[in-house]
């Protein structure tokens, strides 16, 4: 099979999977998320049958502690946070007209500097609108899906129907592993067979290292600051702790976010307390510190090999186009699109086109 028919064919294979994608957008989540619980758990389960465990006792073993302890984390977990979030919501105009009046003077001064002839209440009144309309929109957006899930019926039946179909989906996925891989290597081409697992493999190994270790980082660190800002005393501690957490998924971008906002909350809090500011700072400097020498280093290593702009960009294009499941297929798809472009520069380096002697400019005649 020649090269032009070698991309024609995956060129197609791509094709139909976007088209598959985008057709059975609405319905695919709870099996994205089922799939990717299924590949979280399944090194444990294969563990636990090499052990000499029936697969389909280690598949369920596994899984339920996996949603016990989750239930249970959600159980602690959500009511602070919901509490909080509607809190700091509430809060929030109050927060603004506060770094308002405190840094009034300052732009006063850069507006006569600079030859501005807006007033400073037309400012003021112009960033309070701003800021009641997005808190509105946010009220109204989180109230719209609170309620659909409690007085909607076909909301609520649809949100339980995603509920119990994940869990099964993981369960199905982790007993069949190895007969869905086993299949998948049947449909190799055999000419390309070795070349393809050799790919794979490579992929698994930056899709494993980034899921797996990324997810638990940032599961540990948004444990880590929410506990330890709620008892430094931080206003929305919890909720500011776990967010960064959440956003660690992109490196370095969760905790400068974390860090700015813990750090204005706890100025206007304290009215300027340079001392509880430090406090602040230092326990996401601590966080960074432990994070970048002993749990990064150990959960991830250098196996991932995806650029933080590279990750970032996967994340919001896949949301952007798909939603939800979007997001959760980036990063796999990320992975896939690193690993094939790697592979076809090194096939590149190795042509004959690339290697080839530069040819010699044609000397220019001499004038007589």
């Amino acid at each position: 099979m020649s090269v032009v028919s070698h991309g024609i064919f995956w060129t197609l294979a791509l094709l139909l999977f976007i088209g598959f994608v985008i057709v059975f957008n609405s319905i695919l989540f709870p099996f994205v998320l089922g799939a990717t619980i299924a590949y979280l758990l399944n090194p444990t389960v294969q563990w636990l049958s090499a052990k000499g465990m029936n697969r389909s006792g280690a598949t369920t073993l596994i899984l339920g502690l996996f949603l016990l302890i989750f239930g249970g984390i959600l159980a602690l977990a959500v009511p602070i946070l919901v509490r909080e979030a509607a809190d700091f919501i509430d809060a929030a105009p109050g927060y603004g007209a506060r770094l308002w009046a405190m840094t009034q003077p300052y732009i006063d001064s850069l507006r006569e500097r600079m030859g501005y002839t807006i007033t400073a209440d037309q400012l003021q009144t112009a960033v309070q609108e701003n800021i009641g309309k997005t808190l509105g929109a946010g009220k109204t957006v989180l109230g719209g899906v609170v309620g659909g899930l409690a007085i909607g019926g076909q909301a609520i039946a649809g949100f339980m129907a995603s509920l119990l179909l994940i869990p099964i989906v993981a369960f199905f996925m982790m007993k069949d592993w190895p007969r869905i891989v086993e299949w998948a290597y049947t449909l190799m081409p055999r000419h390309s067979e070795a070349t393809i697992r050799d790919l794979l493999n490579q992929i698994d190994v930056k899709i494993a290292g980034f899921i797996r270790g990324q997810l638990t980082v940032c599961f540990l660190l948004g444990m880590m600051y929410a506990i330890a800002l709620t008892v430094a005393g931080l206003n929305y501690g919890f909720v500011i702790g776990l967010a960064t957490g959440i956003l660690c998924i992109i490196p370095f971008a969760g905790t400068a976010a974390g860090l700015i906002v813990g750090l204005v909350v706890a100025f206007l809090q304290t009215d300027g307390d340079l001392v509880y500011v430090g406090i602040i700072a230092a326990i996401f400097a601590a966080g960074q510190f432990i994070e970048g020498n002993f749990i990064t280093p150990k959960l991830i290593g250098d196996s991932v090999g995806l650029h933080p702009l590279w990750i970032m960009f996967a994340l919001l294009a896949g949301g952007s186009l798909l939603g939800l499941t979007g997001m959760f297929l980036a990063v796999p798809v990320a992975a896939i699109i690193g690993v094939l472009v790697s592979f076809a520069i090194q096939r590149y380096k190795d042509s004959p086109y690339y290697a080839a002697p530069a040819v010699a400019a044609p000397a220019k005649a001499k004038k007589k």
